[in-house]
């Protein structure tokens, strides 16, 4: 137990209000919430009992799932139960495998990025990172084919509303750019006016490819007006079931062109073969024209 600042105690989770949190998490964000995970969804939480002055996880769960929890308290509770790791060029040889064969495929092949832009979707775009190495990448690689008048949007999307203000604020850490190549820090990242806060911010030519919204996976219509030429969607299925999966993928097939590609984590695999993706290199899918 830990005791609060007014002296009173938080009892432990119970294993009923576990099971009614990990129920909902399972069917509306799809994240596979097994009992191990007791201990780690306690900790998280007792920040927000102690926010909203709660007595109990048990008084909690009444709140949470009361209809004004669900307009008052659902996103913080999102927040705080997803997974939002990540880093620049992480998986770097997705990035290099982008442009250097699928780019000038979906050029030359489909006209992508030649006459309209070319449209890309970070599915799990959590604080940026991604969406930015994604947006560096594709900016070096229109710098190197200037006669080609190369253009790109990048779509990112996550469930949590604080990461994806971060994304649009588009302000790290220097530590945070440590992966990335020392001639792009200079080029693409501004240091903050005042040594001592170590921030740095995209430069705005970057930050002009790029728009952030809150897209849930479990939903049944993402609502994008267009259908993508690249879907980059890694390191989120590892949390699902594979129902789940196989669900996800396949609304994901539903956005992707015809040609287009579907990046996945390593650590995910593809098992269904009735789905029209093939593979052409690891966690790198084409779907089939």
């Amino acid at each position: 137990m830990e005791k609060k600042s007014d002296n009173s105690f938080i009892k432990s989770l119970s294993e009923r209000d576990f099971k009614r949190l990990s129920e909902f998490i399972h069917s509306n964000l799809g994240i596979k919430m097994p009992g191990s995970k007791i201990t780690m969804i306690e900790s998280r939480l007792r920040k927000r009992l102690r926010v909203r002055k709660i007595s109990s996880f048990t008084e909690y769960c009444d709140y949470l799932f009361s209809e004004r929890g669900m307009a008052e308290e659902l996103n913080y509770f999102i927040d705080v139960v997803t997974t939002h790791k990540t880093d620049f060029f992480r998986e770097e040889d997705h990035f290099r495998f982008l442009v250097q064969r699928v780019i000038p495929e979906l050029v030359t092949k489909m006209g992508s990025g030649v006459g309209r832009k070319l449209n890309l979707w970070s599915a799990a775009s959590s604080r940026g990172h991604e969406v930015y190495t994604i947006a560096i990448v594709l900016n070096e690689f229109r710098e190197r084919y200037p006669g080609l008048d190369f253009d790109y949007f990048i779509l990112g999307t996550d469930i949590s509303n604080d990461v994806l203000e971060d994304g649009r604020k588009a302000i790290y850490d220097h530590d945070d750019i440590d992966p990335v190549p020392k001639d792009m820090k200079k080029k693409y990242f501004l240091k903050s006016k005042d040594p001592s806060k170590n921030l740095v911010r995209v430069v705005p030519e970057l930050r002009n490819k790029v728009k952030f919204r809150q897209l849930n996976l479990m939903d049944d219509d993402f609502q994008l007006r267009e259908l993508m030429d690249v879907i980059f969607c890694r390191n989120v299925m590892i949390y699902f079931d594979k129902k789940t999966q196989d669900t996800l993928l396949y609304k994901l097939c539903n956005y992707l062109k015809n040609g287009g590609y579907l990046f996945m984590g390593h650590s995910e695999v593809l098992h269904n073969p009735n789905l029209p993706l093939v593979s052409k290199a690891p966690a790198v899918y084409r779907k089939e024209m």
